[in-house]
């Protein structure tokens, strides 16, 4: 529905141009919007390239598997429906940990098997507690470092590119905790219901 939206946007605005008589205008916003996107997008993957490696050197040096230990308590609390050996366990903690560093790009494979595993877990095609619980932990944005848009800052250069990390956090801690809580308050209203 999206795709048809954005493209009935493009020939409203391509069939008005003509008419209105702008098509060179329009000709040099597609063009110059084109150069942009990809100077950003190459922008965009060094940086990307650079935080991935860091958290490659980061797993070898034990620093993601001390994160997974750190957290694992707090994981298994949050998600009591899961067996502690799970690998579902894993690719939550995988997830979490990548989220934290804000490379959402690396993370989002590490989400997909934890939900295939959870599924498999519930054994039906319902979302179950944790997959619930899982999604809402997703959507908070967990964000510590958030790589991204410090390297979009630094594109579009900032003076100082990583002043944002303080309110990240901030903004990190409340979106979290909200969204357990509203997680817990419907969880067991339904459990109410039933």
């Amino acid at each position: 529905m999206v795709n048809v939206i954005w493209a009935l946007m493009a020939v409203i605005g391509i069939v008005y141009a003509m008419f209105n008589g702008t098509m060179d205008e329009v000709n040099e916003a597609l063009f110059d919007s084109a150069e942009e996107a990809v100077t950003l997008s190459i922008g965009l993957i060094s940086i990307l390239v650079f935080w991935l490696g860091i958290m490659k050197v980061a797993e070898e040096a034990g620093i993601l598997a001390f994160l997974s230990k750190l957290f694992r308590p707090l994981i298994i609390r949050i998600f009591p429906d899961i067996p502690n050996d799970h690998p579902a366990i894993g690719y939550i903690l995988s997830n979490i940990t990548a989220n934290l560093f804000g490379l959402g790009n690396a993370a989002t494979p590490m989400g997909i098997k934890a939900m295939e595993e959870m599924k498999k877990l519930s054994g039906s095609d319902e979302a179950s507690r944790s997959m619930i619980t899982f999604l809402a932990l997703n959507t908070s944005s967990l964000t510590i470092i958030p790589t991204m848009v410090i390297s979009i800052r630094m594109q579009n250069g900032s003076a100082s590119p990583t002043e944002i990390v303080g309110t990240t956090i901030i903004a990190t801690f409340i979106s979290t905790v909200s969204a357990l809580v509203i997680d817990r308050v419907f969880y067991y209203r339904s459990i109410r219901r039933k």
